[in-house]
Order: structure tokens, then sequence, then C-alpha cells
């Protein structure tokens, strides 16, 4: 029983997203058959979400705002590299 208990406490997140990644898949797919094209595309963001949730949590990434900092600040700094390498008169009109 400690063992069930404790395997659930630590895998409730994971649980959580698969729960709910299966429900936005499933009403998705209700909605695209009655032709309510919005909703199944929000519920599509929200599949697509859970999936991101799901992997960081199993790859044991952390979300906090020093890393998504940390992120954003690599990102901007690979841009502005690949821009200054890129051509002049690129992209040809």
């Amino acid at each position: 029983m400690a063992t069930l208990t404790t395997s659930l406490l630590v895998m409730r997140w994971e649980l959580l997203s698969a729960v709910m990644m299966f429900f936005a898949s499933t009403l998705k797919t209700k909605l695209r058959q009655e032709s309510h094209h919005v909703m199944a595309f929000m519920c599509g963001g929200v599949g697509l979400a859970m999936t991101c949730w799901f992997v960081t949590g199993l790859m044991g990434i952390t979300l906090s705002m020093d890393n998504v900092h940390n992120f954003m600040e690599i990102s901007k700094n690979a841009f502005i590299q690949a821009m200054s390498q890129a051509p002049a008169d690129w992209p040809m009109p």
C-alpha cells in the first residue's frame, strides 16, 4: 500500500497531464465530427500544452522564471548572431 501511495504521489502531475491529453484528444475528435472547428483547435492547443508539460515533467525540467529568462537570453543571442551573419541583401525581393 505504501509503494502504491508513494508512486501515485510522485507521478501525480504526469498522470494528470496524461489524463488531460486523453480528454483533449477525445473532445477534439468529437468537436471535429460536429464541425466545431474553433473549439477543436482550442482543445488541440490544450492537448499540446499538456504534452509539453508531460515531457518536461518526465525529463525533470523545471519551468522557473530563472530558466525561462535564461532560455530567452540564449535565444536572443542566437538570433542576433544568426542575423549578423546574414547577407545584407537577404532576402531577395
